[in-house]
């Protein structure tokens, strides 16, 4: 009887420890997007949650390592061209290059070669699939573990004028502000105007609502939603990072052209905010790529040995089939 206080202390400490223990893995799993439990037969730190659209270089030299500095990039310019726009996609993409964007350009029309003359071509993602809208492109390249290390995604369409447009004075506004989804104003004067909302207010640096009591739909201070407020158009989105995870899931896989979808991205606003150019030397390109495939083949045995030490739960559902071969072997 007397032992029945110290039993309960120690039931109550294993049961903090394993509430604690289970927490943590449960953070660790959200935190990640992982489902972990699927993914047992692998070392936990081995695991790599998410990649990026950076390039890398096939091999590198001693040279290229002390002359250049690869700047990596926090933010993503994504849009669908032709090359019937390519004038006005150049225009588009000189300016996000001053702001060093990671571009990525999604060819609908299936033609690569007539972009090669462009300075930045090769700095620059090249997605063709033909006759395919926006959209579709966004759900099946934009994956919220691919770009998750941009802090902003521009989603916008080829045709838009950028002539006093700024894209990092626009991001020092949303920072400012704290805008989750948003888009540039458009000038009053432009065509195919379709929401009052998206119309430059000039004396507001930003606005998040319209009033308008012209035609059916009627804007005032009681308007709860779009196209009156809460609205940005699917010409030319810019996500941030937790909105863009949500957008992607709003995205229907079967529904390309997204219509109606820019009605409803106003939940995905709700949310939480949760990196060259080489001088060519003459060099054997096979001997080169060999080398560097040897470097990350060692990185990555090293990368598992210190995955498998430190993942101390991790049981390896190999190693009971060798252990029964290597047992099999001495017993013949």
């Amino acid at each position: 009887m007397k032992q029945l206080p110290f039993m309960g202390v120690v039931c109550t400490v294993m049961l903090f420890i394993i509430y604690r223990t289970t927490k943590y893995q449960y953070q660790q799993t959200e935190d990640s997007g992982l489902d972990f439990k699927s993914l047992d037969s692998l070392p936990r730190g081995i695991i790599e949650a998410r990649s990026d659209l950076e390039l890398k270089p096939l091999w590198t030299t001693s040279s290229s390592k002390s002359k250049v500095s690869v700047q990596s990039s926090s933010n993503l310019l994504a849009m669908p061209v032709g090359i019937k726009q390519k004038r006005n996609v150049n225009t588009i993409v000189q300016k996000f290059l001053s702001e060093n964007f990671t571009i990525i350009l999604f060819h609908y029309d299936g033609n690569l070669d007539g972009w090669r003359d462009l300075g930045w071509s090769k700095r620059a993602i090249h997605i063709v699939a033909h006759n395919q809208t926006k959209w579709w492109f966004a759900k099946r390249f934009l994956h919220p573990a691919i770009v998750s290390i941009y802090d902003y995604i521009f989603l916008w369409d080829e045709d838009l004028g950028v002539e006093n447009f700024h894209p990092g004075r626009y991001l020092d506004i949303v920072k400012s502000e704290g805008l989750e989804i948003s888009q540039p104003a458009l000038d009053p004067n432009s065509t195919g105007i379709h929401h009052r909302i998206t119309i430059r207010n000039r004396m507001n640096i930003f606005h998040r609502r319209v009033y308008d009591d012209r035609g059916s739909i009627r804007c005032s201070d009681d308007s709860e939603g779009p196209p009156c407020t809460g609205f940005v158009e699917g010409m030319a989105p810019v996500f941030s990072r937790s909105a863009w995870h949500c957008a992607w899931h709003l995205i229907q896989n079967d529904l390309v052209h997204g219509w109606g979808m820019d009605m409803k991205l106003g939940y995905c606003a709700q949310v939480s905010n949760p990196r060259e150019n080489v001088k060519r030397h003459a060099v054997d390109v096979r001997t080169e790529i060999r080398r560097q495939s040897s470097i990350e083949l060692k990185k990555f045995k090293e990368r598992w040995e210190r995955a498998v030490k430190e993942d101390r739960n991790w049981v390896d559902p190999f190693a009971s089939t060798r252990k029964r071969k290597i047992w099999r072997k001495r017993r013949h």
